[in-house]
């Protein structure tokens, strides 16, 4: 990879382009009730990133002056994300019902208290955050893609292409600066602790599990969800201290079992039914 052009990127920061979707076509194409609700959880996820902002205040990172610009676009952009999809969904006839975001979990509230005390105590904690940023990303990134080929609709194709191009940008800044931190000192091993005991795909603890988990199956149930998931597992492998991590398809193995058709893909009911795993 490249390094990352971060005033280029910060020149060319602004809300999602939207001119020229067909949102008078939307309703012109069936969703499954698969769709729809994989749609719902994105919305809700790209709309909940000031919590995540939140716990990232909470430490050191915006003690980094790239980190810290980069951030203030990339909240702003994803801010966006989340109203463009809220946008389709009504237009799709599935208006969102906007829930409060200044409410946690009493698990979050303990895992933020424990991230920020953890953060003052080590210098390098900022590794984990741009590690997990990136895993988050590419993840995001990669379901996007999977939801484009698996929904078959015309106008979220355009709409989710203009969105990932964002998040591979995204990903591309956290990818690059988890490198640059992994390799000081203890942090590739830290980091790998870390994100082999507490990550879980995007979205945990925001949706219910069984939500993540119906995620995950709708997604990379098939022979192509699961390359999509080896991919992903791939690029994460190539940071500092990660080359045999298997991050995602292990998620999907221990959490997804008797949830899918690995072989047939998902059933067109509106939930999955027994027989990624």
């Amino acid at each position: 990879m490249d390094a990352f052009d971060l005033e280029g990127y910060v020149a060319r920061s602004r809300q999602l382009d939207l001119s020229g979707i067909a949102w008078d076509d939307v309703p012109r194409h069936p969703l499954t009730p698969e769709a729809i609700r994989t749609l719902r959880y994105m919305q809700d996820i790209e709309s909940h990133t000031i919590i995540y902002l939140r716990t990232l205040l909470s430490t050191r990172a915006l003690d980094d002056p790239e980190i810290a610009t980069f951030l203030a676009c990339w909240f702003y952009e994803e801010t966006f994300h989340g109203r463009a999809l809220a946008q389709f969904l009504a237009a799709a006839g599935y208006p969102v019902v906007p829930r409060p975001r200044s409410r946690e979990s009493f698990g979050q509230r303990v895992e933020a208290r424990a991230t920020a005390s953890l953060a003052k105590g080590w210098k390098n904690f900022v590794a984990v955050h741009m590690t997990w940023g990136a895993i988050n990303e590419l993840t995001t990134l990669t379901g996007y893609d999977r939801l484009k080929s698996v929904a078959g609709h015309p106008v979220l194709a355009e709409l989710l292409t203009r969105i990932m191009r964002d998040e591979s940008k995204h990903f591309f800044f956290y990818y690059r600066q988890a490198e640059r931190w992994l390799g000081r000192g203890v942090a590739a091993g830290v980091t790998r602790f870390l994100v082999n005991h507490y990550w879980a795909p995007v979205g945990s603890g925001v949706q219910p599990a069984d939500e993540t988990r119906f995620l995950a199956g709708y997604l990379f149930a098939d022979a192509e969800g699961r390359a999509a998931a080896r991919r992903v597992d791939a690029a994460i492998r190539r940071l500092p201290g990660f080359d045999r991590v298997r991050l995602l398809e292990a998620w999907i193995d221990r959490n997804c079992r008797g949830r899918t058709l690995v072989d047939g893909g998902p059933t067109p009911s509106g939930r999955l039914t027994p027989a990624l795993g």
